[in-house]
């Protein structure tokens, strides 16, 4: 027996492929986008990919189980609560499937969606792992307020946070402490709040270290949960609707986006990968300064809703490849209007003539692009107009003109992006300065 785990970095997330040495036959969980990584895996032990289990309907990213069935004709398994639209077998409370002598078994433990299903796997007549989905992460537990206006079912948030406090300690927590635990995100996921950085774990080390796991009444436990749950990006609820129908398979999806030789599109959003020192020295009018790196899917899926037309571009056409893939990653490929490597422009920004802001930090407007949470831990200016990046497209109006514009986040990235995005509303009206990495003098 054989448990591989395949990491997305981008997106914080864990795939599971289970091989049988006896039957030589693989079940992958949760699979992502890109099914290459499990072909490969199977092929290197020259077995064949025989089942796919989907714990629930991502809301974070797009799963790959339709095509991988398409390829491999092994069959899908998810709960009835689903709803799915693709070919699938139900996979709900006790039933069992065989792995040649791997028993794989289900649970249903509903919480972070109303269809979540954790999988145990059995071998040697005992329980060996646990493969839990977003419903237990290490060190936490998935969040309960993604599903409340989409999916086959729907619930309040405050309503799945009881079924929550109930799978834990009812379905997972009865487990024996030696039982692995195989979650499927790590640290940086949107699906929880406060990951530990470790991919694994057991039921033992989870009930000591794991605060969801605590002796807490549910009251308590639903309190707790529902308290600075992070934000939810724009494409999660598409994300769960694209997963509950099945993705289309990827390489021809990536193949319909065009490749142009410049963009000449007009007003339409453009999103400029390259360096924000590269961005900042030449670009296009309006464009948004979202760097390739630092969870560009996520914001390119928080500050761009399902729908909207974009043109994408990157430094050179190994970066724009790149992008793309990552793109797809979340579903929004088909929404590319164009795509070109793109160097230079006649917009400009400014670098902050920073001895002046330290003197008189009064004589801007400073707006804040972190979460919320973030800025109710820690204030850095007092007088910041606080709009998160995902909303500032949306509030930009907010933003007085009336004297130079400073936006800053926690380290640079964000505020790449929100300080292009003001700077294109203001149409050069009052400068617009990105403080960059410098905010980190200025935290107390």
């Amino acid at each position: 027996m054989d448990i591989q785990q395949f990491e997305d970095s981008g997106l914080a997330q864990y795939a599971y492929a289970i091989y049988s040495e006896k039957a030589r036959e693989i079940i992958v969980i949760d699979p992502a986008r890109d099914i290459r990584p499990y072909l490969e895996y199977a092929k290197g032990l020259n077995a064949k990919i025989t089942g796919i289990i989907e714990t629930h309907p991502h809301a974070d990213f797009v799963s790959g189980h339709l095509e991988l069935h398409r390829v491999t004709g092994a069959t899908v398994y998810c709960s009835k609560r689903t709803g799915a639209a693709y070919p699938h077998v139900a996979f709900d409370e006790g039933m069992r499937m065989m792995l040649g002598d791997i028993v794989l078994k289900a649970l249903n433990t509903p919480g972070h969606s109303p269809d979540s299903i954790s999988v145990v796997l059995i071998h040697g007549g005992e329980p060996r792992a646990v493969f839990t989905g977003d419903t237990l992460f290490v060190g936490d537990c998935g969040r309960p307020d993604l599903r409340e206006h989409t999916g086959n079912m729907t619930a309040h948030r405050n309503e799945l946070a009881k079924q929550m406090y109930h799978s834990l300690r009812e379905k997972l927590m009865v487990l024996e402490d030696d039982v692995l635990v195989y979650p499927g995100h790590g640290a940086g996921t949107l699906c929880g709040k406060s990951l530990g950085d470790a991919d694994s774990s057991t039921i033992g080390l989870e009930k000591v270290s794991n605060w969801s796991l605590q002796p807490l009444s549910e009251t308590e436990f639903v309190t707790a949960l529902l308290a600075q749950q992070p934000f939810i990006p724009k494409y999660f609820p598409y994300d769960v609707g694209v997963n509950r129908g099945g993705a289309p398979d990827l390489q021809p999806s990536l193949d319909k986006v065009k490749i142009a030789a410049e963009i000449t599109e007009e007003n339409i959003i453009i999103i400029d990968t390259r360096p924000q020192s590269l961005f900042k020295q030449g670009h296009l009018p309006h464009a948004i300064n979202l760097q390739n790196g630092g969870k560009f899917e996520t914001w390119l899926g928080s500050i761009v809703a399902p729908g909207e037309l974009y043109c994408l571009l990157a430094g050179n056409g190994m970066e724009l490849q790149e992008v793309i893939r990552k793109t797809a990653k979340i579903g929004y490929e088909p929404f590319i209007k164009a795509a070109a490597v793109y160097a230079g422009g006649k917009a400009t920004m400014a670098p902050l003539p920073l001895a002046d802001f330290r003197e008189h930090p009064e004589h801007y407007t400073i707006v804040d692009v972190r979460m919320i949470s973030e800025m109710n831990d820690e204030k850095i200016f007092n007088d910041a107009i606080a709009i998160p990046l995902d909303q500032l497209r949306e509030r930009v109006s907010e933003i007085p003109a009336d004297k130079p514009v400073v936006v800053h986040c926690a380290g640079g990235y964000r505020s790449a992006a929100g300080s292009s995005i003001v700077a294109g509303a203001l149409e050069d009206k009052v400068p617009v300065y990105d403080l960059g990495e410098a905010v980190k003098e200025f935290v107390q």
